[in-house]
C-alpha cells in the first residue's frame, strides 16, 4: 500500500481538527452581553450632559489650586466634582484624567466631553465641552468658574469611559 492513498484522509482529518478547534475556541471566548467587557465603553451622552449641567451650577465659584469643590475648584477639581455627580470617579489631575477617556476627533465632540489643553511638556488644563467651541472650566487664581471660548488650537478631546 502506498502512502499517497492516505494523504487525502490525513488532510481531511487535519482540516476537521482545525475547524473543530476553531469552533471550540470561538464558543469558549464568546462574550455575553452581561459580561463586564461588553459594558466597557464610553459614558452615555445623557450622563455626560448631566456632568456639564453640574459644572454650570458652580458658575462664579472661586479658583483655588488643588481644590475639588464644592465651593472652590481648580480645573481638574471641577471636572472631577462634576463627573462624580453622575457616578463617575476621575483622578485629580488633568494629565491623569486623559487616561480615563477615549480620545475623539474634533468633529465628533459633543457636550460633556473633556477638552484637554496641551503643550510640548504635556497636558496643563482641562474643561468640559459646552458646545459652540466653549468650555466650562476653572482657569486661574482671580478668575472664577465660568464658560469661555476655547482660546487655542492645541487641544484634544476625550469622552469619559
Amino acid at each position: 500500500m502506498s502512502l499517497s492513498r492516505f494523504t487525502p484522509v490525513r488532510m481531511l482529518t487535519t482540516a476537521a481538527l482545525v475547524l473543530g478547534l476553531a469552533f471550540t475556541m470561538s464558543a469558549a471566548y464568546t462574550v455575553s452581553p452581561a459580561a463586564p467587557e461588553a459594558k466597557a465603553g464610553v459614558m452615555s451622552f445623557s450622563k455626560a450632559k448631566n456632568a456639564l449641567d453640574a459644572a454650570r451650577t458652580r458658575k462664579g465659584s472661586p479658583y483655588r489650586y488643588g481644590a475639588m469643590g464644592p465651593h472652590r475648584f481648580d480645573c481638574s477639581g471641577l471636572t472631577r466634582w462634576s463627573f462624580a455627580k453622575v457616578g463617575k470617579k476621575l483622578p485629580h489631575s488633568s494629565s491623569a484624567q486623559v487616561s480615563k477617556t477615549k480620545r475623539i476627533k474634533k468633529s465628533q465632540r459633543r457636550k460633556g466631553d473633556l477638552v484637554f489643553f496641551g503643550s510640548r511638556t504635556g497636558v496643563y488644563h482641562v474643561g468640559i465641552y459646552a458646545g459652540k467651541n466653549r468650555i466650562w472650566h476653572a482657569s486661574r487664581p482671580g478668575t472664577p468658574v465660568r464658560k469661555s471660548k476655547i482660546w487655542t488650537s492645541r487641544v484634544f478631546y476625550g469622552r469619559v469611559r
